[in-house]
């Protein structure tokens, strides 16, 4: 069997977040054209942090199909939906609450398991199953699109520098109990869901991740998870980025262009 080599990630950098927000948004509308052109969907799946904000640029665009979108989560709290520290709370104030995007195309966890962590996982992992396996009949789910961005230590979803979920191999959903930043309990898409999508971008911003940027894109021996994420071809890896956070970056940067 031949293997495809894991595509180089394409960095672009911008003089502010309004270009940077702007560029996202018409990236991310081509990636929603092409998937609705090939199957009448657009699954994607987003963080949380500060990316909902860089998604300002979508709200009023006429050209989103929000019926069409399916939304899950690449990481979520263990905490109430209505929670400070819940992602979906978060981007529903930030973007899912000013846009006509149907309810039950945005998949969250089921709060009522948290006391049982794997069956909650599990339960978020059969959301997974019906949209995809069913639809597509793959071993791990293609997501269309996956959104993400990087903490000052280099992890992206729940996914930490050091943690045994690093090196899971098979499940598509897992939790963590122990997340060195707080809330503790968590539920996480898996790097191999992650190296199977389709794109993804992640978005950062700030001279605060300025030296994060430059270990994950200069020095990926390092092993930073960031640096793990890189889906095999046809996917491709994108980096969405002001000046600042690549002030300090050597890694060639390209035009944005669609």
């Amino acid at each position: 069997m031949v293997h495809s080599a894991p595509a180089a990630p394409v960095l672009c950098t911008f003089p502010n977040s309004q270009q940077l927000q702007t560029a996202l948004a018409q990236f991310i509308v081509r990636a929603q054209k092409e998937s609705i052109e090939k199957k009448g969907r657009f699954t994607v799946a987003i963080s949380g942090g500060s990316l909902p904000k860089q998604l300002a640029a979508l709200i009023d665009n006429p050209a989103v199909k929000w019926d069409r979108w399916q939304v899950f989560y690449a990481d979520e709290r263990v905490v109430p939906l209505d929670h400070e520290d819940s992602n979906h709370a978060l981007n529903m104030r930030e973007l899912f609450s000013k846009v006509p995007i149907p309810h039950q195309n945005i998949h969250t966890i089921d709060p009522s398991l948290a006391d049982d962590l794997e069956e909650l996982a599990d339960a978020y992992e059969k959301e997974l199953i019906r949209e995809f396996a069913m639809k597509d009949s793959a071993r791990f789910p293609i997501f269309d699109l996956i959104l993400l961005g990087i903490g000052p230590d280099g992890h992206t979803c729940s996914l930490f520098p050091g943690h045994a979920l690093l090196s899971e191999e098979d499940r598509w959903v897992a939790y963590i109990e122990d997340s060195p930043k707080p809330p503790p309990k968590r539920v996480t898409l898996t790097f191999p869901v992650l190296n199977h999508a389709a794109r993804i971008a992640f978005v950062v911003s700030g001279e605060s991740k300025a030296d994060t940027l430059h270990t994950v894109l200069d020095e990926p021996e390092k092993g930073l998870p960031a640096s793990r994420v890189r889906p095999a071809h046809p996917g491709h890896i994108y980096w969405f980025t002001d000046e600042a956070a690549a002030s300090k970056v050597q890694y060639p940067r390209t035009p944005f262009k669609l």
